[in-house]
């Protein structure tokens, strides 16, 4: 079987039958096809070796690519080899041997909840002049934070999602995984404000938006339903001064979210279900942003610090 032929199979595999975010099985295929280019031009998939995944890796390395870049392309290649071998298209795994690096755990950005009230403030300020774009913005950002959501569950929200009456909205997360989250009267306030003053406008601009366009609840200056490269735009714009940063991701929302709520008291579970993950220790790295925060306050009051 072709390499590109058993790529293009298990990538279909992992989006209809494992339901991988479209985000993760890009990776997954720009990282095969630099494998295909790298080590598999004049090579069956079966004459694959432990040893030129190796250095195919090696070279990523050599490259300068980040820890979390490569265990992400360990994990591509070991499943798909896996896979390859389940499959009966080769004899043997190559890649069962195959080590990922471990990862640096780097502590996510957050904003203080002091920055995020200035960020907020100016924003809805420059919503009540009645623009939608502003509007649309500012209801943006309330929602990230107010609920801690992602971009993709954002921008794939439907009108239909939104209960204002009980604050809440209903998400599709990872693995196609639906949960309610809820979010405050801030951001039911932006996002009312929106609804009503803003979004009608956007959806007029467009008859090319299509049935997904009217449902949806965020829409771009076209009138189709926005995208989360123009939502990471919006929040870098708006949240960089706040950080003090000039490229800060639109997470830094979700991450400043759940630390405050940390921070507030609530416990570790809860938050977990908030955000959406699988495994509490994702959730967990939130817990060392909130140490860090305890540790620098006590070296600057502690007389003995």
């Amino acid at each position: 079987m072709r390499m590109d032929d058993a790529v293009t199979a298990w990538l279909d595999e992992l989006a209809r039958v494992r339901r991988l975010s479209p985000a993760t099985v890009r990776a997954y295929r720009s990282d095969l096809a630099d494998l295909s280019a790298g080590i598999t031009a004049d090579v069956a998939l079966a004459e694959v070796t432990l040893e030129d995944l190796r250095a195919w890796l090696w070279d990523a390395t050599r490259r300068g690519d980040a820890r979390s870049t490569i265990a992400r392309r360990t994990a591509a290649v070991r499943g798909f080899f896996a896979w390859a071998t389940e499959a009966g298209h080769i004899p043997t795994d190559p890649g069962v041997r195959l080590v990922a690096p471990k990862r640096g755990r780097t502590l996510p950005a957050v904003a203080t909840a002091e920055a995020l009230e200035g960020v907020l403030e100016r924003m809805a300020s420059a919503a009540a002049s009645g623009d939608p774009l502003a509007l649309r913005d500012h209801a943006i950002l309330e929602l990230l934070y107010g609920a801690g959501i992602r971009v993709s569950e954002l921008c794939g929200l439907d009108v239909d999602d939104l209960d204002l009456d009980r604050a809440t909205a209903r998400v599709l997360g990872k693995g196609a995984k639906e949960r309610v989250v809820p979010f405050g009267s801030p951001a039911v306030r932006a996002v009312q404000a929106y609804l009503v003053r803003g979004r009608p406008t956007l959806a007029a601009r467009s008859a090319e938006g299509g049935l997904g366009a009217a449902r949806a609840v965020f829409l771009g200056a076209r009138g189709a339903r926005l995208g989360p490269r123009a939502v990471h735009a919006v929040v870098t714009r708006e949240l960089g001064e706040a950080l003090g940063r000039d490229a800060v991701g639109a997470h830094a929302l979700r991450h400043s979210a759940a630390t405050h709520l940390l921070d507030g008291g609530a416990d570790l579970r809860t938050v977990q279900e908030l955000l959406g993950h699988a495994s509490l220790g994702t959730t967990q790295i939130y817990t060392h942003v909130s140490s860090e925060r305890l540790v620098a306050s006590y070296r600057q009051a502690h007389p003995r610090a």
